[in-house]
């Protein structure tokens, strides 16, 4: 089977296949696929008109979505299973990541045995942009001190703050580092930084929507998102400086206004660890799209 090497050139052909149905999670996005290029080798294929693509790095190889085509293919599963499966000494390892709701019966339905992954928080966009109630009572106050106490500008990224928003996030990542010793966000981390600098290299032709906060002559925040379906926004990144005081809340609240035309903003998911959990569900998000993995049974 003829797999080619993912290039930011390719968006437009698997632009194509993504477009083929509506989707809720985040992983269903160029952007969300390519920018982890310096993590895996990613290439992909068409197996009976479906796109596979596959990651591969020293554990091996895996389908970073289900098979994408107008309908679903038995055989493009198979195949991709065999693929994966020559490369894996370890078929464990063979699976496909990211399966929906609606289309884990199709998986299962192939003799596949499944299992859950952390679900992603959505959550109302104009609640985020209002803030208004008790339920928000904590966030408000957080978005006011910022601005009662700070001399602040706001503006969309530009290229010329590349730079200083990977400065920005080496000191969050130091901050973050000095509050969690778990190994597995710390590596999340590291993992992130890689996938910003893939972003900011391509930020002009990979679709992002970005913002940049501004204190004392210094990025002290920046978030990156992207269009998911007619009614969602996703957001990628908000990193901020952890020691001023509610501009995490600002920079959430702002990006959120500008954001008009989505009913919905995908926050992602919190990788099961419990800080993420706790920030994410604090923004009280109204529902939780599931996720899944699928096996071979004898794995």
């Amino acid at each position: 089977m003829k797999q080619k090497i993912l290039k930011i050139s390719d968006k437009k052909d698997i632009d194509k296949y993504l477009s083929y149905a509506k989707h809720n999670l985040s992983v269903y996005n160029f952007a969300n696929i390519y920018i982890w290029n310096k993590l895996y080798k990613i290439t992909w294929s068409i197996i009976d008109d479906n796109l596979c693509i596959f990651f591969k790095d020293k554990f091996g190889c895996f389908l970073y979505l289900p098979p994408l085509g107008k309908k679903p293919s038995r055989l493009a599963v198979i195949r991709a299973f065999e693929e994966m499966n020559k490369v894996n000494t370890n078929q464990e390892i063979s699976r496909v990541e990211n399966i929906e709701q609606g289309e884990l019966n199709f998986f299962l339905g192939l003799g596949l045995e499944s299992q859950p992954k952390s679900g992603e928080y959505v959550c109302d966009r104009r609640e985020l942009a209002e803030l208004k109630g008790n339920k928000f009572k904590s966030k408000r106050a957080s978005y006011n001190y910022f601005v009662k106490n700070y001399q602040y500008e706001i503006t969309p990224y530009r290229p010329k703050d590349k730079k200083t928003c990977l400065n920005l996030f080496n000191l969050w990542s130091a901050q973050r580092r000095l509050q969690e010793n778990d190994k597995i966000y710390t590596g999340m981390i590291e993992d992130s930084k890689k996938c910003l600098e893939v972003l900011l290299n391509n930020y002009a032709l990979l679709g992002i929507l970005g913002n940049v906060v501004i204190v004392d002559k210094k990025v002290k925040a920046f978030t990156f998102g992207y269009s998911l379906n007619a009614d969602t926004f996703c957001v990628l990144y908000e990193i901020t400086d952890l020691r001023v005081k509610g501009i995490a809340q600002f920079i959430f609240r702002e990006f959120s206004k500008i954001l008009k035309n989505y009913r919905l903003i995908n926050i992602m998911d919190d990788s099961c660890l419990e800080n993420l959990k706790q920030v994410k569900r604090s923004y009280h998000p109204v529902k939780l799209i599931p996720a899944y993995i699928a096996r071979e049974k004898h794995a």
